[in-house]
């Protein structure tokens, strides 16, 4: 496996979203591919990861979904969402969602620095709880647990890999200093619920 250069990660716009959502999709299909579903099922090819990631263009736009892109000169190789919560009492919490690198960037510390990016635009914006859940046993799983997350319960055949085969998921939580916490009467334009994102 060749070394991977210093990436670059950046959060995206709307319209950076649609500029790169054909490179998003390769890399969506690429891992939906190597055996992690991401509510996808196989086959799932490019053009139609492609379309899925352009259909996130107006939550992005409107602050319900954040997402960052991980470069590696012009090519994207890896990404990670944060979605905000709408609800009155939920607003200091959201989730971490589409954590993905490349098949052929792994192994390089990739997937740690936009699980932190995400970590740390959470907290700016003023959530103080993350949540997640990925498949039990997998190797996001041991990526979790050494990054300080807690695991808080596992559901079995909780959702189906790109084969169709169900596998046990395993919730967890993460507590974050928020920089920022929002007021309970400030308007929910930020925080909005990422139950679709997901």
């Amino acid at each position: 496996m060749r070394a991977l250069s210093k990436p670059v990660v950046t959060r995206l716009s709307a319209d950076q979203l649609i500029e790169c959502a054909d490179d998003l999709g390769a890399l969506l299909a690429d891992v939906v591919d190597g055996g992690s579903s991401l509510g996808f099922l196989a086959p799932f090819d490019r053009a139609a990861a492609a379309d899925w990631w352009r259909g996130l263009a107006p939550a992005v736009a409107d602050g319900r979904l954040a997402v960052w892109a991980a470069r590696e000169g012009e090519r994207i190789t890896g990404t990670v969402s944060v979605g905000f919560v709408d609800k009155a009492n939920g607003r200091h919490r959201a989730e971490i969602l589409k954590l993905m690198v490349h098949s052929s960037a792994r192994g390089q510390g990739l997937a740690r620095i936009l699980l932190a990016a995400a970590e740390q635009a959470a907290a700016d914006a003023g959530v103080t709880l993350l949540i997640l859940d990925t498949e039990t046993g997998s190797p996001a799983e041991s990526l979790y647990r050494s990054g300080g997350w807690t695991a808080a319960g596992v559901i079995p055949d909780y959702a189906a890999d790109p084969a169709g085969v169900l596998h046990p998921t395993t919730l967890f939580f993460k507590k974050v200093a928020s920089s920022s916490a929002p007021r309970p009467d400030e308007p929910a334009l930020q925080y909005r619920s990422a139950a679709r994102y997901a």
